[in-house]
């Protein structure tokens, strides 16, 4: 696939700006200006709207389908349910390991390895890290609006900090607690329109437009290029908690939620690893986990696709540096929040790690992108495998029981009951 790039036309834009300044600086009319810029918008509007138009007509296919039946129709099959022991210990290291990846991972997010390696040698500390950063860049920066990057330090650290990847799980919950099982996408879309007081690119897009009075199952199709971005494969994690040892119900009741904001392979990204995470709780082998995952998605998808590409390229990934190398060949142009580069990136981890949380997340950081999502994916995978007892307590200190969110009357939460509500709904699911 060829992406096409925009580099010269962001210069022109600026270029153009400066001229445009530089032009009524020197005594042109701002008159003549503005009608220059007139021209320069309309032709650009132009080109938005031919694009928008061609992303819609080429927007879904027999093979990505959309809807539930037409998803599941093209899936393999296989996916029946098994028990789970010792649940509240391999619940609790499924969140512990979600919470401190993502934790590790933000004050890098999105950041090069050549900067992360700069940073880490700054800090005093050694890179992958093996620890939480000593230092962050712009630590007086509000996170989502909260809190202070400050508090994602080791010394800063009082509580699970503010970040989507940390509210998206706690949001999944309130909904099933207040709707059940059988929520709808309208459920989901009532509740955020509540509740979520900050979205970003697509999420920020179907919120939009439901106070708007779009309709949810509408809401994802208007105005919005990243529907094949990361944000829904973020909310995946409850329904696999909720769900252990179910991957189909998993990745069905993900999908109510990823059809709010996403489309196509944005969808499949929260389904697969909503089953990836449901019988990380049943296997040994974290690479297993993913592979009964993708029984839940088309078989001819592009994640599909991409993700058994992953896996098989796996034997030959040994580090962090190779993992990065092998997908910014495979996924030249693609956006650095895209699902299918990342999701990859997670494959790539649970391999590298070989069944250690600590490194797991470690090297899931260091191979950079959107390394705060595929840390906390990739931890709650390798958590749920090894239950609390496998997660190192220096990742957890910090957290002093608490969790942040940005959900209006949920901004902060008792990390132990966060785990005991999660178990009660596993509970709950099971008696169904």
């Amino acid at each position: 696939m060829k992406y096409i790039k925009f580099d010269q036309f962001q210069k022109n834009h600026e270029v153009l700006t400066a001229y445009a300044n530089l032009a009524v600086e020197n005594g042109a009319s701002p008159e003549s200006v503005q009608e220059i810029a007139d021209l320069y918008e309309q032709s650009a509007n132009d080109a938005l709207q031919k694009l928008r138009s061609l992303a819609d007509k080429h927007g879904c296919s027999k093979e990505e389908p959309n809807e539930y039946d037409a998803i599941s129709a093209l899936c393999e099959k296989g996916n029946e349910p098994k028990p789970v022991e010792n649940i509240r210990e391999k619940i609790a290291g499924a969140v512990l390991g979600r919470f401190s990846g993502c934790t590790l991972g933000v004050p890098v997010e999105g950041m090069d390895i050549w900067n992360m390696q700069h940073l880490a040698e700054d800090c005093g500390m050694g890179f992958p890290p093996t620890q939480y950063w000593t230092k962050v860049e712009r630590p007086w920066g509000l996170a989502f609006n909260t809190e202070e990057r400050a508090l994602f330090t080791k010394s800063g650290m009082c509580g699970v900090p503010v970040d989507d990847d940390i509210t998206y799980p706690v949001i999944c919950l309130l909904i099933l607690e207040k709707y059940g099982f059988g929520f709808t996408t309208e459920n989901v879309g009532e509740y955020w329109v509540g509740h979520l007081k900050e979205a970003c690119t697509a999420e920020l897009v179907a919120l939009n437009n439901l106070k708007k009075g779009v309709a949810a199952s509408d809401a994802a199709d208007i105005d919005n290029p990243y529907s094949q971005w990361i944000g829904a494969l973020i909310r995946a994690d409850a329904f696999g908690y909720v769900c252990a040892g179910d991957p189909h119900t998993a990745a069905m009741l993900a999908y109510k939620d990823a059809y709010l904001t996403h489309r196509r392979n944005g969808i499949y990204g929260e389904m697969l690893f909503a089953a990836a995470i449901a019988a990380a709780f049943t296997v040994k082998d974290p690479l297993e986990a993913i592979r009964i995952g993708l029984r839940e998605i088309p078989a001819a998808s592009s994640l599909y696709k991409d993700v058994r590409w992953a896996l098989d390229a796996s034997d030959n990934v040994f580090d962090y540096l190779s993992a990065r190398k092998a997908v910014d060949e495979r996924f030249a142009g693609m956006s650095p929040v895209h699902t299918n580069n990342n999701a990859c990136l997670i494959v790539f981890a649970l391999k590298t790690g070989k069944g250690d949380h600590t490194k797991t997340i470690s090297d899931a950081v260091a191979m950079g992108m959107d390394n705060d999502c595929t840390a906390a994916t990739a931890g709650s995978i390798i958590g749920a495998i090894v239950g609390e007892k496998g997660i190192d307590p220096s990742w957890t200190a910090g957290f002093n029981n608490e969790v942040r969110t940005y959900i209006k009357d949920s901004e902060r939460i008792s990390l132990p009951g966060l785990i005991d509500r999660y178990v009660a709904l596993y509970e709950k699911f099971r008696k169904a």
